[in-house]
């Protein structure tokens, strides 16, 4: 396998160049005085090293050596305690978290790309701190000060950890359903009794202390998902001066034997009476929860152009180095017996579909990281703030489910390159397959995050937070329309914007009689979305670059690829549109027993 190498200069250009993320910066107040350019590109070259020396080289160990449960006590592999307290000593936990409590504020642009590149040197890694940062999110929005002074400063420091409790297993997507119960006590705390399966970091040795929130319903609850309150639970209770105490009612009872992600410890909670505290108001559980989704699910979205970045350097390496067969227009490499198998078309095919996919997807979470900071750090209630709090809600499920649909196709891609090697572990490829098959199902399978796209986002608000959407790329296009330059790129990019803004239309009308229309389009509707998405931030990086190609063969190489996205793989969405135009009656005319 490649050595991996953080894409600083992609990043660098799309938070300076695209973006122009330090102007952003300047005018949020909570931002001007925290984070310049200097400070970002400081941070993001140190994770860079991080990533590579420290995070990179455990990678392949810890798939191999997996995660152990013996009696109720769980144990990662060997380098990861070490390069977990390696990562708390430089502060990474700690760097979007709120500086009132021992946080950095730093802003989300930024940290989807830190993220990007943990992700891409380990996933398992990844999941501890970035299920922490959740944890965290969901006590700083709706934690009492009290618990907020408690717990977040040692969780920004990694000292504790975080860990989110939800599933049970006859209540996945149905959170409603859950039976986890919670009894009030006399002090005001709770003790919670019941069982969760899945819990990502339920019990690890990194930490000293793991402190989960956990969804439970009171006793007078009402039923169903208003009935969900959140809970903070310490798997070891804190003391009043802050030490640590009892070990709580909370134990491990078993971890999953997986797939993927082997050195992450997935994990059966079980909760015997366990002392917690209310987290946000009684029977609201569950919009305390959606607080911390938005940033989750780009996270999880993040964990798939990770796999995908890493794919594409092991396969762009070995297409370089592999030599098989004469290119179709001679021989190249004379000196050899063969060619490097990049001259041939198919493997640039599946290069270019992979450099094509990762530069959309990086551009879109740094687009989504945007507005999410507007949504956070932006002043008051103002139409501005209410504008990126809808674009979030609408573009969350399209990062998430988008991301990891392409970030499996890329792993595959990778691992077709690579041909019989690919199959075999000591290339890498085949782990990156199955490490980052799980992002498509966790955090809401992407499903149902193309159901939220369609129901909640743009059924539900009579296509609203689309049409800001379609006003931003418009707005673009109107900019850029004179631009002889950008002619290849502009028009087709208003050709499919108004075949999106025709489907959507067509499915604000079909919902109106057919109750399936929604489910039915669904899939093939976020795929739409999530190409045309795609051909924006390629428009808007051939806009810059197309002015700066004479400079630096970087700024060639990003037109390139935008042609080669426009022409190779935006036509995919004519089909989607297609299928969507279908409607259910071909799912749902065929009775069950005939499925």
């Amino acid at each position: 396998m490649a050595e991996y190498k953080a894409p600083l200069r992609e990043m660098h250009f799309l938070l300076h160049e695209v973006f122009a993320a330090e102007k952003l910066w300047a005018r949020l107040p909570a931002l001007a005085e925290t984070v310049d350019r200097e400070t970002a590109d400081a941070i993001l070259e140190e994770m860079a090293k991080l990533a590579a020396n420290t995070l990179d080289p455990i990678n392949r160990s810890g798939d191999e050596e997996g995660c152990h449960w013996n009696d109720g006590v769980v144990t990662t592999p060997k380098g990861f305690p070490e390069a977990y307290a390696t990562f708390c000593e430089g502060g990474w936990g700690a760097l979007l978290g709120n500086p009132e409590y021992g946080g950095m504020g730093m802003p989300k642009m930024l940290g989807a790309q830190v993220e990007e590149m943990i992700n891409s040197a380990n996933i398992s890694f990844a999941l501890y701190p970035v299920l922490t940062a959740g944890a965290c999110l969901a006590i700083d929005a709706h934690g009492s000060g009290e618990l907020k002074q408690r717990y977040l400063p040692k969780m920004y420091e990694g000292t504790w950890a975080g860990a989110m409790d939800l599933t049970e297993p006859h209540a996945g997507t149905d959170l409603g359903m859950i039976r986890t119960r919670a009894e009030p006590g006399e002090d005001g705390s709770y003790r919670i009794t019941g069982s969760k399966i899945f819990i990502t970091g339920g019990d690890q040795d990194l930490s000293e202390n793991i402190i989960h929130l956990v969804l439970a319903k009171l006793p007078d609850a009402p039923a169903g998902p208003k009935g969900i309150s959140l809970f903070l639970v310490p798997k070891v209770l804190v003391n009043e001066d802050g030490s640590l105490g009892e070990r709580n009612a909370v134990h491990c009872g078993s971890i999953e034997h997986k797939m993927g992600i082997k050195a992450s410890a997935t994990c059966a909670m079980n909760f015997d009476g366990a002392t917690g505290w209310l987290v946000g108001e009684v029977n609201k559980g569950l919009a305390a929860m959606f607080t911390m989704m938005n940033y989750e699910r780009l996270g999880v979205g993040i964990q798939g152009l990770g796999a995908s970045e890493r794919s594409y350097q092991n396969a762009r390496a070995y297409a370089r180095e592999r030599i098989q067969s004469r290119s179709p227009a001679g021989p190249q490499a004379t000196d050899k017996a063969s060619d490097p198998i990049v001259v041939h078309p198919d493997v640039r095919r599946m290069l270019l579909t992979q450099k094509a996919l990762i530069g959309g997807g990086r551009a879109l979470s740094t687009y989504v990281a945007q507005w999410l900071d507007i949504a956070k750090f932006g002043e008051g209630e103002g139409e501005e703030k209410r504008k990126a709090e809808a674009l979030v809600a609408l573009l969350t499920p399209v990062a998430k489910a988008f991301f990891t649909d392409k970030g499996l196709e890329c792993t595959v891609l990778g691992q077709q390159v690579f041909g019989g090697h690919g199959y075999i572990r000591e290339w890498g490829q085949e782990q990156l397959v199955r490490d980052v098959r799980i992002t498509q199902i966790y955090e809401g399978t992407n499903g149902i995050q193309a159901l939220d796209l369609v129901g909640r986002k743009t059924v539900a608000n009579g296509g609203a937070f689309f049409e800001l959407f379609a006003a931003d790329v418009q707005a673009f296009i109107d900019g850029e329309i004179d631009r002889e330059d950008m002619a290849e790129f502009v028009q087709p990019l208003a050709a499919e914007l108004q075949r999106l803004r025709g489907t959507t239309e067509n499915i604000l009308a079909a919902a109106k009689d057919d109750p399936h229309a929604p489910g039915a389009a669904s899939v093939e509707y976020l795929h739409l979305f999530g190409y045309v998405a795609y051909a924006y931030m390629w428009a808007r990086a051939a806009a810059v670059s197309l002015r700066k190609t004479a400079e630096d063969s970087f700024y060639s190489a990003q037109v390139k690829t935008a042609r080669f996205f426009f022409a190779r793989l935006l036509p995919q969405a004519r089909a989607l549109a297609a299928s969507v135009e279908a409607g259910s009656a071909t799912l749902m005319d065929i009775e069950e027993e005939l499925l």
